[in-house]
């Protein structure tokens, strides 16, 4: 089975997928590699809020919501 890669915005809730780039630049780029967002990740989507923006992701065992415009711009791989 071929391993579907997508943003991480398009991830649905429940699944795990690991990070295999980012598109940002400059100080988006600098947050998300500060918060762990590395080739490699795995990054499962837990809750989405009720308006859709934040999405709540279990990453390197903490739990972070980020922006619909923040998640786009890290590429996954689902497991």
């Amino acid at each position: 089975m071929k391993n579907n890669k997508i943003s991480l915005n398009q991830l649905p809730i429940g699944k795990k997928a690991s990070v295999i780039g980012l598109t940002s630049n400059g100080t988006t780029r600098r947050r998300m590699l500060d918060l762990g967002i590395i080739d490699g990740t795995e990054i499962e989507a837990l809750y989405k809020s009720p308006s859709g923006n934040p999405i709540a992701y279990q990453i390197r065992g903490a739990v972070i919501a980020l922006r619909s415009d923040a998640s786009e711009r890290i590429l996954v791989s689902t497991l």
